[in-house]
């Protein structure tokens, strides 16, 4: 199965023209051209129309193979939309949800599986992860995700960096990740840019590439970037410091824009690229989605005073210690927010943090989620709800599983621009699934099974479907034990 996009010129408002692309990709083995969302290179049908996403620069070329269609037989079902269902079977076809309800019946040569006991989930997604970035063995040659070398490095592309044979993806795998966006670091004002993708084994990392999913931008608030500029003598060295330094960024890529756009228009010389303000001209397309580093929550609210004052959208907000003291403010700027159980208190700006946060954020109706920014954390981000979910218990909130999953599945994907396709479980989204040896959230559970657009990626019980690097050649064996 393979998905292919192409662009037409770039629309006003991100929510329009990803809607419009995540609807087209319902269709499999086609190429889709979404008028008015985002532009071809050079194409069109005046010959100057561009697209500042450059989605076709490094296409995606991810595929999975159909095997077999697969029924998960008497299960309980956390469909990611608010229902928990009992005992209830659940079919996937062509790499696709097919049905849902009791007593379905298997296709000829189907997958069987016996969901009694077991629960089920969409797979998890992380929203905030440098896997590939920041690879094991972590040693200074493989660093790849901090480009600190300027305030605004918007230009770098985080899947440049990405080394495919990182023996994380596995293991991240192995714990119900289905798909997950990389990062650059928050050393400075605008990392770059960052790419979603699917959790499978991948040669380059063109093969892991999400199919449609939109491209982000890392910004970043706060302590890390007067951090690392405030002793080299040049902005910034404050937090007033980094808000001139994203203003002045807009008003370049504005104006950048603007050329393009007369360009478009009017004719006349083609103007000159730039990596840099081709990123943030994105942002102001609708094509490109923030993703912000901030903790504190008056930075937060200062940062969508900018958003409004440049009329772009910020996705989400990233770690987020804060996010409780504006929740009313995330939800009236539909704006998300990413952020862990209980890390907190490594330093300063990290400190105010209450471990109701992701459930107080949640019961204002905003867009709550948990991420990762770890290696390890990735591994187990079923527990790390749960225990967000037993604070907001604590805290008076009646939070169940069928509320609490959405945490790390359908609102993840909203926040990555791919809601329509996967993070719930519902006819006709992508079959990303997660079978459970009992309730994820409980930590006796772990995953035994992990479908990733219909495919059996990782069996517990069976080591051939227990994907490894060829990085680790000698260090295991043909059966995957180590030597």
């Amino acid at each position: 199965m393979q998905l292919q996009f192409l662009f037409a010129q770039p629309g006003r408002t991100a929510g329009r023209c990803i809607a419009a692309l995540l609807r087209a990709a319902t269709l499999v083995g086609a190429a889709v051209l979404i008028p008015g969302c985002g532009g071809e290179e050079e194409g069109g049908d005046d010959g100057k129309s561009v697209s500042f996403a450059r989605q076709d620069a490094f296409p995606s070329t991810y595929s999975i193979t159909q095997s077999r269609p697969v029924l998960i037989q008497g299960a309980t079902l956390l469909t990611g939309t608010g229902e928990q269902l009992d005992n209830t079977d659940l079919l996937l076809e062509e790499g696709k949800v097919a049905g849902i309800g009791e007593n379905l019946k298997a296709p000829k040569g189907a997958l069987v599986v016996d969901g009694k006991g077991k629960w089920v989930t969409p797979g998890i997604i992380d929203v905030h992860s440098h896997l590939g970035n920041y690879p094991a063995p972590a040693i200074e040659s493989s660093q790849d995700g901090n480009e600190m070398t300027a305030p605004n490095t918007a230009q770098v592309w985080a899947e440049h960096s990405v080394w495919t044979q990182d023996p994380q993806f596995a293991l991240a795998l192995a714990g119900g990740v289905t798909t997950l966006q990389i990062l650059p670091g928050s050393a400075n004002l605008f990392g770059g840019r960052s790419v979603t993708l699917k959790n499978v084994p991948g040669r380059r990392v063109q093969d892991m590439k999400f199919p449609g999913a939109p491209y982000g931008v890392k910004m970043a608030c706060g302590e890390n970037p007067k951090r690392v500029y405030g002793g080299k003598g040049t902005l910034p060295s404050t937090r007033m410091g980094n808000v001139a330094g994203y203003r002045s960024a807009w008003i370049a890529a504005s104006n950048y824009k603007k050329k393009w756009d007369n360009y478009r228009e009017k004719g006349g010389d083609q103007p000159d690229r730039d990596l840099q303000l081709e990123t943030l001209a994105g942002v102001l397309n609708g094509e490109i989605l923030v993703h912000n580093h901030c903790y504190r929550g008056e930075e937060m609210a200062v940062m969508m005073d900018i958003a409004e004052e440049f009329d772009f959208d910020i996705s989400t907000f990233h770690h987020a210690v804060e996010a409780y003291k504006v929740a009313d403010l995330l939800a009236e700027n539909n704006v998300c927010a990413a952020m862990w159980a209980d890390w907190w208190g490594f330093k300063h700006e990290a400190f105010d943090m209450t471990e109701a946060n992701i459930a107080i954020v949640d019961q204002a109706e905003a867009c709550a989620m948990i991420h990762s920014d770890d290696a390890v954390g990735i591994q187990h981000l079923n527990q790390e709800v749960a225990k967000a979910m037993a604070s907001g218990q604590r805290a008076g909130f009646d939070i169940q599983p069928r509320d609490a999953v959405k945490w790390m599945t359908l609102n993840p994907a909203r926040a990555l621009g791919v809601d329509e396709l996967t993070g719930s479980l519902e006819k006709g989204k992508m079959a990303d699934v997660v079978v459970w040896s009992g309730n994820p959230f409980s930590v006796y559970s772990h995953a035994d099974q992990v479908f990733i657009d219909g495919e059996l990626m990782y069996d517990r019980s069976d080591r051939s479907r227990q994907p490894h690097s060829d990085f680790e050649l000698g260090i295991l064996n043909a059966e995957g034990e180590r030597l």
